[in-house]
């Protein structure tokens, strides 16, 4: 019987979405791993998150005070490290972020955790099973940690289903640490850097085009026939290599990784490196001239044609 400790994520008040990410994947394992779900938040005033993380089966939130409003590593690599000692469980999840690389792996190090970092699959057999991409996400390495104790795994945001909260909330303890003196970074201010006015993470439309758009002047084309669908426009990595679009569009494993209800790509081949962030969209679409070309594989509907003559049909249905 192993208990499964999950730390949410909060950023400037907010309770960022692999925080729900991370429940799923949590009670997707608690009855295989026999043991509870805790959801730990190390915040300034983590009381105010306690009604968004309370989903059926988690089983007590654990409120841990910071000293400062900012996440700051060290004090969250403190507080991780005496959770675990205090509460020994068997499976810890971070979400694979920029805050949680800050500690995460350093955790694991010094206490001598089982390490999964960018973790694409979970389960239980015996202990946690993690999946991992390899070979640039051609193929699925699944890692397992015999004879450890507690293994703490980073999942990949966007990658597993969140979990809704529900009516009522489990039970809610606070956790005072000595935290006051350990924050070693010096905070000065706060600018959040935007290279975009969307974020295609949230987007539950999304019309994607890549190579096969040719030309940087059809863009505004394709931006106009998602905006009359209601639908966000993302790229693939090559229009953005070529400085046709901002990076905060690029959808792939060195972009974003989305999960919309509706992914329309138009003129994608689908390298593993861009199916490794949409691969998971409830419905997939695909239009490309080659019928062998890879993104076929995981679509739901495709058509074999010209993303231009496709756009034709598109844009003459809406006039009507």
């Amino acid at each position: 019987m192993s208990d499964v400790l999950v730390v949410a994520e909060t950023r400037r008040g907010e309770l960022r979405e692999v925080s729900l990410e991370l429940l799923g994947a949590a009670l997707a394992v608690k009855d295989a791993s026999g043991g509870r779900v805790l959801v730990a938040v190390l915040d300034h005033e983590p009381e105010r998150y306690a009604e968004a993380l309370s989903a059926d089966g988690v089983d007590e939130l654990l409120l841990v005070p910071t000293p400062g409003e900012h996440f700051e590593a060290h004090v969250a690599q403190r507080a991780l490290e005496e959770l675990i000692e205090a509460e020994r469980p068997g499976l810890v999840l971070l979400g694979h972020t920029i805050d949680s690389l800050g500690y995460g792996p350093a955790v694991a190090a010094r206490r001598g955790l089982g390490f999964g970092s960018d973790v694409i699959s979970l389960a239980w057999e015996d202990g946690p099973v993690a999946g991992r991409g390899a070979y640039g996400d051609k193929l699925v390495a699944e890692l397992e940690f015999p004879g450890q104790d507690c293994t703490l795994l980073m999942l990949r945001p966007g990658t597993f289903e969140a979990v809704p909260a529900a009516a009522g909330s489990p039970p809610a303890r606070t956790v005072e640490l000595a935290l006051d003196g350990v924050a070693a970074t010096e905070h000065v201010g706060f600018e959040e850097v935007q290279d975009s006015d969307v974020d295609i993470t949230k987007a539950a439309f999304l019309v994607s085009i890549g190579r096969g758009v040719e030309d940087k002047d059809e863009l505004p084309r394709f931006e106009a026939l998602a905006q009359r669908f209601g639908a966000t426009l993302s790229v693939s990595r090559p229009l953005v290599d070529a400085g046709w679009m901002p990076s905060a569009r690029q959808v792939g494993q060195s972009g974003k990784t989305v999960k919309p209800r509706v992914y329309l790509a138009l003129g994608i081949s689908g390298a593993v490196q861009h199916l490794a962030g949409m691969r998971t969209a409830e419905t997939i679409i695909a239009v490309n001239t080659d019928r062998e070309a890879p993104i076929f594989g995981v679509a739901h509907y495709g058509a074999v044609a010209d993303l231009f003559d496709v756009a034709d049909e598109l844009e003459q249905v809406l006039d009507r």
